[in-house]
């Protein structure tokens, strides 16, 4: 028995983000159209927003709401892995940053 439970701690620990123990249904057209513009957005004429609205028919909100839920589901790195390893780091050094500003603004001791 305990074999077996390290054996499913070292596969958790290997996968951190995509969860191998969760089941998530497969990306739904909405999510895939989501993130393959996002992947090529600037091959759209105009403003981002704009292209959102007129390729994919929602409002550039509800564009931002399912690419950022879209980047944590397991099966978005099979399908565009590049657009979602790109959009992951930015997500995680905005959070990075925001950490450090908060500490370095209060009264805490500069990090």
């Amino acid at each position: 028995m305990a074999r077996a439970h390290r054996a499913i701690i070292s596969l958790k620990s290997h996968y951190p983000r995509e969860s191998c123990f969760t089941l998530w249904p497969m990306l739904t057209d909405r999510e895939k159209s989501v993130l393959e513009f996002e992947g090529s957005w600037w091959l759209y004429p105009g403003p981002k927003d704009r292209a959102i609205r007129d390729y994919l028919t929602m409002s550039a909100t509800r564009y931002y709401q399912i690419l950022r839920r879209v980047l944590d589901h397991p099966e978005a790195i099979n399908y565009a892995p590049l657009t979602v390893r790109r959009l992951r780091r930015v997500r995680d050094e905005s959070r990075e940053r925001r950490v450090i500003e908060r500490f370095q603004g209060g009264d805490h001791p500069s990090l």
